[in-house]
């Protein structure tokens, strides 16, 4: 039978390479989401299936559920899930147009009264949350409003968000706002814990601004490297403290930071800093092809979806910085 006109297959990686061990994982343990994400990152896959699949855990009100956040249970729509979604929709460049419009008028009707997002907005009540993830108390603000007097702004979910809409280009009104709170929120930060440190430079790496991003991320990579918050010997990791209230082991390295030689955190470390960084997230692939997980893990199946987003976001820091992975 001849296969004139067939679609070709996509492209495998080579065997027992770190992409072929991480392929088996995914198909083993990931949701349909991220399949389809492995698939448009490494076998040539297309965009419209990931989209496909990302339209499930979308609400009405523009907002995304369905424990898209693996942490945070139930079919509410939640900032951290909507920032999720756009992180999708940036990954696959899908990120702009009618769905993006109908996700800021989402951002606006939960902003709090300084422009900002909280870390977790106060959706309805009784569905399983990490016992860790912040909850602001309190109703539901009216809709098409700013959100309540005594809710404040997170740079945890501000940050992010506001990164990545700058960088697709997406103008709304929510912007203005917001991205004046992450310039107050990044310019203040002196004693910041590394999940700070990373929203910052989310935001930082597309801010407008340059001059002034750069100055900030200086700044920024002087704490870092002050308050010894970036392993920088990880044979050493006994010598670097554990923020309170992280998970035994959960410590933060230059690629975490650093996730692209593009990214400004890049300068804050050594080309030899960064190479044990890069040689450190290589070995941690685990026996099953997947990488673990260095937070806390509070119920087996937010720690089962959770494998494949981690192991997919290391192959994809593994090679931006020109790492072999297959």
């Amino acid at each position: 039978m001849s296969d004139t006109g067939a679609c070709p297959l996509p492209s495998t990686p080579p065997a027992r390479s770190p992409l072929f061990r991480a392929e088996h994982f995914v198909w083993l343990a990931a949701r349909v989401l991220e399949q389809r994400l492995f698939a448009y990152h490494f076998l040539n896959g297309a965009a419209d299936p990931v989209e496909a699949a990302l339209d499930a855990y979308r609400n009405e009100d523009g907002g995304y559920g369905h424990a898209l956040e693996p942490d945070l249970r139930g079919p509410v729509s939640r900032t951290p899930h909507t920032g999720h979604a756009l992180r999708v929709l940036d990954a696959v460049g899908r990120c702009g147009g009618q769905r993006v419009e109908r996700v800021c008028r989402y951002l606006t009707s939960v902003s709090t009264a300084d422009g900002a997002l909280p870390a977790i907005h106060p959706s309805h009540s009784g569905y399983p949350v990490a016992p860790f993830a912040p909850v602001v108390e309190g109703p539901l603000p009216a809709s098409n409003t700013l959100g309540r007097e005594d809710a404040h702004g997170s740079l945890l979910t501000t940050g992010p968000v506001v990164g990545l809409l700058h960088r697709n280009e997406v103008w709304h009104a929510w912007l203005f706002r917001a991205t004046d709170f992450c310039w107050q929120a990044v310019e203040s930060l002196e004693k910041p814990h590394p999940y700070e440190v990373r929203a910052a430079v989310a935001f930082l790496d597309s801010a407008p601004d340059r001059p002034r991003a750069e100055a900030a991320a200086d700044r920024l990579g002087r704490l870092v490297r002050e308050q010894r918050l970036a392993v920088l010997e990880p044979d050493r990791l006994d010598t670097y403290p554990v923020p309170p209230g992280y998970a035994p082991g959960e410590r933060h390295f230059p690629h975490d930071f650093a996730k692209s030689p593009q990214s400004l955190a890049r300068a804050w470390f050594t080309d030899e800093e960064m190479a044990r960084s890069l040689d450190f997230l290589a070995a941690e692939q685990q026996d099953d092809g997947g990488w673990p997980l260095r937070r806390h893990q509070w119920a087996p199946v937010p720690a089962l979806e959770a494998r494949p987003i981690a192991t997919i976001e290391a192959l994809r820091t593994l090679r931006a910085h020109a790492r072999f992975t297959g």
